[in-house]
Parts: C-alpha cells; structure tokens; sequence
C-alpha cells in the first residue's frame, strides 16, 4: 500500500509576515509619492499657463538702417525690453548689441493693446502687398496670451491700427537709441554729448519721441555729473521735464 507524499502546510512565521507588511508600507509609499509628483506637475504646468502675461511685440529687419534689427515687447503689466544690433556712436565700426529693460507707461500700455484689439490681434493678412512701395524693413507685430499666438509680417500696412502701432514702436526705438549713444559718450566722449542732446530735444519738440521715461536714468546721470559742462546738463534737465511743464 502506497501513500502519497503529503507536504506539510507551511505556516508563514512571525518574519515572514513582517517582511510582507513592510513590502506592502513600501509599495504604498512609492504610489503616494507618484500621485504626489503627478500632481505637483499638473499645478505647476496650470499654474506656467496662467501665468503668461499678455505681450505684443515689434520686430524689425532692415539692412542698411541703425540700427538693422531690434525687438521691442511690451507686457499687459507695463514690463518692456528693448534689443538691438546698434552701434554706441556714429563713428564706431563695430555693432554693440543692446539691451534695455524699462516700464511703459499706462497711457502707452493701453494705447498699444488698445491698437492690437482693433488690428485683431494680428490675425491673417496685414501686408499691402505692393511691389511698387519702397521696402522700408520687414516689420513682424506678434500677439501673446494663455488663449492665443499670433504674428503677422509686412513691409507697409494699409490698416490704421498696425501704422499707429508701427509709429509708436519705431519712436519708441529711437529714444532708447539715443539713450545708448548717451550712455557710451558720457563714459568716453562726453564733449559728443551736447550735439546729441540737442537733437533729442529738437525730436521731443516735434513729438518724435516716445516714453521719455525709458531714458530718464542716463540723463539723470548727465544732469548730475559736475564733469559735464552746464549747458549740457541743462538740456538734459529739460528733457527730463513732463510735457505739461515744458
């Protein structure tokens, strides 16, 4: 007579089942720190979205002209940055590139996304598409916010709301312009200081010139350096003046 081997019902001891109660905790711990990661990413990815401020910018491309590129943005919350390939002074070979943060105006501001709403935004077609106009520069107007991106290029605009753009961005980057070139001849070639101011106040007087503010620190510099000579630091002193008191 044959019996089959039984073999004997092992009973997990004490050890073992501590060993799997751990293995479970640990198990556990590693979804909970997964979820935890998940949803970290997930609020910092919605919160990135809803932090994007709306921006208009201004970009040109003309060859020939200084400065031949620069990139104006200005923010819904009055933050700009300028950025060209320009030259410190009429007489030097070599382009400096340069770059200028500044606060807008709320005057500016509106105006600037005021223009943008009318011109919707930049969406669709912009350009005159006249070969007969002289080229005067590709100029890119590029729109910014959580719902949309838009850019639109052209060489000459027939809307009204793209030329008052193209006015305002153009002015604006002639007077950061000349507050590069008076920052390099205060440095090193102060007695070039007076005929560039004279033509800054001559451009202001003729409202060629935008946000005056942006520049304020570099002629603040030069109405307070005792190495000036006075009528220089007196034009600057004007130029420094709102409108409304001059």
């Amino acid at each position: 007579m044959f019996f089959s081997r039984v073999r004997p019902l092992r009973i997990p001891t004490e050890r073992q089942g501590s060993r799997t109660v751990q293995s479970s905790e640990v198990h556990r711990a590693i979804d909970v720190s997964m979820l935890a990661c998940l949803i970290f990413f997930c609020l910092v990815s919605a919160q990135s979205q809803q932090t994007v401020v709306p921006t208009v910018t201004f970009t040109i491309d003309f060859p020939g002209s200084e400065p031949d590129h620069y990139v104006i943005s200005v923010s819904d919350s009055g933050n700009a940055s300028y950025d060209s390939d320009s030259k410190p002074s009429a007489e030097s070979a070599e382009v400096d590139p340069f770059h200028s943060d500044f606060t807008v105006s709320q005057t500016a501001r509106t105006r600037v996304f005021d223009l943008a709403k009318r011109a919707h935004y930049f969406e669709g077609q912009i350009d005159s598409k006249n070969k007969k106009l002289a080229f005067t520069g590709t100029k890119t107007l590029a729109y910014k916010d959580t719902q949309k991106s838009t850019s639109a290029s052209y060489n000459y605009s027939p809307v009204p709301s793209v030329q008052d753009l193209t006015t305002f961005f153009q002015a604006l980057s002639t007077t950061l312009e000349f507050g590069h070139r008076l920052d390099y001849y205060l440095r090193y070639q102060k007695l070039a200081l007076d005929e560039e101011l004279k033509k800054m106040e001559e451009m202001s007087n003729r409202h060629q010139l935008e946000e005056m503010s942006s520049v304020a620190p570099i002629l603040q510099k030069i109405v307070d350096d005792p190495a000036v000579i006075k009528v220089v630091r007196a034009r600057a002193e004007r130029l420094l003046q709102p409108p409304a008191s001059k």
